[in-house]
């Protein structure tokens, strides 16, 4: 793959491949900074290979796709940095269980969870029931902050359908100690968070320029990538017949798969990606 070094005047937002394209090819960055996944290939079904070459001059980056030259520089539309503002904040909003909103979103995640089944107190043994370690949801919140609920709670309204397969660990063959469902969720996010790296002075990985292309086409790029997310690690957690030891182990591995699938030549959208197809 050819890596050639220009002056960037400005960004180029990506437009699909024509239909005669050939099927998704993986394309990862190269280990040294630019991707995460890379690192994880060999233990993760990948070729421990990195497909793609990448050089930086001043604030951009430049290279070739497989089928075509697209360009993607670090300096942010006023759309993007607009849209990436909004996301840090939402990342850096810590849950508050003395805030009358947050104790509302608590609210709306039983009532989608649990439609027509009355939540008897916020603080309650009827959590248990959705994966929360105790009593109390809002202490399992520390790493992912409210974002976390929200992505939750958009799962939980945007694809009823898969967020209930997975809540009830419906299909395939079930460990005897499986994973907290909502705990695993609020790891998802945390996970995702990382993978991203968007609150970087500077870019550090190819991965966050893609997805910033992403938001900059859709405001909720970040939770639907969320929900694509968790059916990539339940699907993970099922083909490797896993336990709730291994969970390190799976989620690790769901990064990989998110990351490669995020850099494949025809992905432009989250909807692009191989694994939305899980969702309903």
């Amino acid at each position: 793959m050819r890596v050639v070094r220009i002056s960037c005047v400005g960004t180029r937002h990506l437009s699909p491949p024509s239909s005669s394209s050939a099927a998704h090819s993986d394309v990862s960055a190269s280990s040294a900074g630019l991707s995460n996944a890379d690192a994880e290939d060999a233990s993760c079904g990948g070729t421990g290979t990195p497909s793609l070459r990448i050089k930086k001059r001043l604030t951009c980056v430049c290279f070739y796709r497989k089928r075509a030259y697209e360009r993607i520089c670090s300096n942010l539309t006023p759309l993007q940095e607009e849209r990436l503002k909004r996301l840090t904040k939402r990342m850096n909003n810590c849950f508050d269980a003395s805030r009358s909103d947050h104790q509302d979103a608590l609210r709306a995640l039983w009532s989608a969870t649990y439609p027509g089944e009355k939540l008897e107190a916020l603080i309650s043994d009827q959590w248990k029931d959705m994966g929360w370690q105790g009593r109390d949801p809002s202490t399992d919140f520390r790493g992912g902050g409210f974002i976390s609920l929200e992505n939750l709670l958009f799962f939980a309204k945007t694809f009823p359908t898969s967020f209930q397969r997975l809540l009830k660990k419906q299909g395939g063959k079930r460990a005897a100690w499986e994973y907290p469902f909502a705990v695993a969720g609020v790891n998802i996010t945390f996970m995702i968070m990382q993978m991203l790296d968007l609150e970087a002075s500077k870019p550090r990985t190819f991965v966050r320029s893609v997805f910033l292309q992403m938001l900059s086409e859709n405001e909720w790029a970040f939770d639907l990538l969320y929900c694509v997310a968790f059916a990539v690690m339940d699907k993970q957690w099922l083909d490797r017949n896993a336990t709730y030891m291994e969970f390190n182990d799976v989620l690790r591995c769901t990064r990989a798969q998110v990351e490669r699938e995020l850099m494949m030549d025809d992905v432009f959208r989250i909807e692009d990606m191989p694994s939305f197809s899980l969702l309903s």
